[in-house]
Parts: structure tokens; C-alpha cells; sequence
């Protein structure tokens, strides 16, 4: 049977549509959004790093989440705006794999960066008096570097195995970019050992930081319930409320669309989801942070 295998050079994109204007109108829509996106997000890096008043932990994590943005975006969409115009929508199989480590891996590292931040919040609202003392620049350096260096190593397993498979004649990838359905789909091979892994990974990876991050907020919410005034429960809830909303936004999409057994969802709901995390996300991101925080809102009107 492997004896009709060939080895596949590049894959073809097909994205979201083969009509002409239909995709220079996305193009547009698309490059208006990253571009906004990336200066949203080097906005909130460099009046972080200006503003002395802004480096708490709070917003060193807020640094992080916003230069892994940036690297999200970038991993993707320049890739999706060049083959809206391109005639021949391909991408290179290493370049592929490449792309598709970059995804799982900055996904990953998010997960993790939006658990420590919740773990952030629990401190600050629920010990307060020993916020200084356990959550130091030390502590913090840890739990971002752990962050990164976790999210990296957790991309390796999946891509190894996504590129081991054999993929027959047939390449036509029906998705924006090189995601893990698409490409399980698309294999000739038998897929289910690298299916069950993947769920595995999946499943310890966004259950584990999405029930600390639950667990996180369920304390935080009881100990916001104890506070006598009704304006200093809204203050308090106010230094979290933007996190809850990014967390939501991220865990709902992701776990619906990582966390299954089977990857055979519909390609068009697979890209409008996607489509969600990889774009709307890191563009809401920002402006969910910046417009209801008032230290950052003050520290960006003295830094301009």
C-alpha cells in the first residue's frame, strides 16, 4: 500500500475563498487587523517599559502576553495575506511543520502565562498582605520563563509525529494555515496513536491551566463577596475583570477545538473558530488590558 505514498514537497492552502475580489477585500480587512494588532500590542510593551510605575508583576505578565501576541500573529497571518494574493497558494512542508511547532507552541506558552496571571490576581486580592513577599521579581522571573520554556518543549511531540505521517498525492490543505485537523485529515497514514496523543497533550495542557485559572477566580470572586461596600467590591472585581474576559474568550475556542477525540469537524467551522484565536484574540487583548485599567491608561497619556 506505501508503495503509491510520494513524498510531499508543499502543501496548497486553499484558505476562504478562489474569488478574486472576494479575497483582495480580505486581504484588506485582514492586513488592517494585524497591522493594528502588532502596534497594540509594541504600544503596550514599550509603556510598560518606560513607566516605572508599571513594573508590578502584573503588567511584566501583561509585557510578556503582548510580545507573545505579536509572535502568534506573526507566525500565521503573513503567510495568509501573501497567499491571498499569490496565484499559487502553497507553503513548503518544512515550512509547514515549522509554522504548525510555532502555533502549538505559542498556544501553549499562552495558556500557561494566562494561569500565572491568574495566580497573580488570586495573590493580590486574596492575600494582599504577603503580596510582596511571595509574588517578587524572582517569583515572577520564574513563572515566565517557566511559561516560555514549558510552552516550547510542548510543542515538539506533536509536530514530530504530524510530520512523520505519510501524505499521499493528494496536498490540498482546506484551512488559512497549517493546523493540526487539517493535517490529520489529510494524511494517508493511520492517524489514530497521533490523534490520542495530541487529545492527551490537549487535554493536560488547557484542562490543567484553565482549573487553575477556575479555581484562581472561584476564590478570588468568594473573597470579593466578603468586602462590605458595594464600590469596593466593583473596584476590586474591575483589576480582574479584563483577565476573565481574555480568558474565556481563549479557553472556549481552544478546548473546543483541541480537546476531541476526533478531528473531523467541518473545515468551515475549523477555519471561523480559528479565526477567533489567531486574530480577533490578540487584537482584543490589548485593548481589553489598556482600556479598562486606569494606571496603564495614565502611564500611556504621560508616555505620549
Amino acid at each position: 500500500e506505501m508503495a503509491n505514498v510520494t513524498a510531499v514537497l508543499e502543501f496548497k492552502l486553499l484558505g476562504f475563498s478562489s474569488n478574486p475580489y472576494c479575497q483582495i477585500f480580505l486581504f484588506l480587512v485582514v492586513m488592517v487587523i494585524y497591522i493594528l494588532t502588532i502596534l497594540e500590542n509594541i504600544l503596550i510593551i514599550l509603556v510598560v517599559t518606560l513607566e516605572p510605575k508599571l513594573h508590578s508583576p502584573m503588567f511584566r505578565f501583561l509585557q510578556n502576553l503582548s510580545f507573545l501576541e505579536v509572535c502568534y500573529t506573526t507566525t500565521i497571518v503573513p503567510k495568509m495575506l501573501s497567499n491571498l494574493l499569490a496565484k499559487r497558494k502553497s507553503i513548503s512542508f518544512s515550512g509547514c511543520m515549522a509554522q504548525l511547532y510555532c502555533f502549538i507552541s505559542l498556544g501553549a506558552t499562552e495558556c500557561y502565562l494566562l494561569a500565572a496571571m491568574a495566580y497573580d490576581r488570586f495573590l493580590a486580592v486574596c492575600q494582599p498582605l504577603q503580596y510582596g513577599v511571595v509574588m517578587t521579581d524572582k517569583s515572577y522571573m520564574r513563572l515566565a520563563v517557566a511559561s516560555w520554556v514549558t510552552g516550547v518543549f510542548t510543542g515538539f511531540l506533536p509536530c514530530l509525529m504530524i510530520s512523520r505521517l505519510h501524505y499521499c498525492s493528494y496536498n490540498v490543505i482546506d484551512h488559512f494555515f497549517c493546523d493540526v485537523s487539517p493535517l490529520l485529515k489529510l494524511s494517508c497514514s493511520d492517524t489514530t496513536v497521533t490523534e490520542a496523543v495530541i487529545f492527551m497533550i490537549s487535554l493536560l495542557v488547557l484542562s490543567s491551566c484553565f482549573l487553575l485559572t477556575l479555581v484562581s477566580y472561584f476564590l478570588l470572586i468568594l473573597t470579593i463577596l466578603k468586602i462590605p461596600s458595594a464600590s469596593g467590591k466593583r473596584v476590586t472585581f474591575s483589576t480582574c475583570s479584563s483577565h476573565l474576559m481574555v480568558v474565556t474568550i481563549y479557553y472556549s475556542t481552544t478546548i473546543f477545538m483541541y480537546v476531541r477525540l476526533t478531528y473531523n469537524l467541518s473545515s468551515d467551522l475549523s477555519k471561523a473558530v480559528a479565526v477567533l484565536y489567531t486574530m480577533v484574540t490578540p487584537l482584543l487583548n490589548p485593548v481589553i488590558y489598556s482600556l479598562r485599567n486606569k494606571a496603564f491608561k495614565k502611564a500611556l497619556e504621560k508616555t505620549l
